[in-house]
């Protein structure tokens, strides 16, 4: 048996559709695994199939309803999952296939979805934007958690302010550990020894979260190629995400 998601679009809502597809896959002994609404006109299911043969059939045979519009059969892919999950998509941006895109009312699907890439192995760096207070540590702290991790905080403003200027030890490094860094913080306070001991986290084998990657890469010598997923998030969905202010920080700490 193997997995498959199949997602439908409905043209024009009846009674009786659901039943008449289910009644379909019955008919070709496809399995439904798990059913949901991903969208207000969307219908997710995760299927089982005996023989990939079926899937041109069942295509075949779905795509001669004239009450719906086929848009996906396929392997699930994380975010089909988290779609039959929590009963929505994961929004994507339209020029940037690696940005993601939420809003604070759904810091849930952010923890499933993040955790869910922490625990992949080796090395992967996530870039997170969103303005102060929007929940980015915390949702980068429960994900860690999600996926069975510690984390460690290199640069930070959560408690008080921290500023990593060297490794930890090789005993503590052994454990499976998510490091944060804050791009502002780093790169506006943090100095040439810490900027050492960010280069070398950068070069380990695990997960790196990045808060304010654009002023990461505005400031070093890093480029977009670094990271391998962004993620915003806002407290509505037409929040500017703003860095004017990371600016006057930086004055006033200069100042210090």
């Amino acid at each position: 048996m193997a997995e498959y998601y199949f997602q439908y679009h409905i043209r024009r809502d009846r009674p009786g559709l659901l039943g008449d597809i289910a009644s379909l896959l019955g008919m070709l002994g496809v399995n439904i695994v798990q059913l949901s609404g991903v969208s207000e006109y969307g219908r997710g299911f995760l299927i089982d199939v005996d023989r990939p043969d079926i899937l041109d059939v069942l295509r075949t045979m779905l795509e001669s309803m004239e009450d719906i519009e086929v848009t996906a059969l396929r392997e699930p892919t994380l975010r089909d999952r988290l779609a039959l999950r929590h009963g929505r998509f994961i929004e994507r941006s339209d020029t940037e296939k690696r940005t993601y895109r939420f809003v604070r009312d759904e810091l849930g699907v952010l923890v499933d979805f993040l955790g869910e890439i922490l625990k992949r192995p080796g090395r992967q760096v996530i870039g997170v934007r969103g303005q102060p207070r929007v929940g980015k540590t915390e949702a980068v702290v429960a994900a860690s958690v999600y996926a069975n991790k510690r984390w460690l905080f290199v640069s930070s403003t959560l408690l008080k302010q921290t500023i990593m200027r060297e490794l930890p030890s090789a005993t503590f490094r052994a454990e499976p550990f998510v490091y944060i860094i804050d791009g502002a913080v780093s790169v506006m306070r943090g100095g040439e020894e810490h900027m050492r001991c960010v280069d070398e986290i950068l070069r380990m084998k695990a997960p790196v979260v990045i808060e304010h990657p654009d002023i990461f890469v505005r400031r070093t010598r890093y480029t977009w190629d670094l990271f391998d997923m962004l993620i915003e998030l806002r407290r509505d969905p037409q929040e500017e995400i703003r860095y004017d202010m990371f600016e006057d920080e930086a004055t006033a700490w200069a100042q210090e």
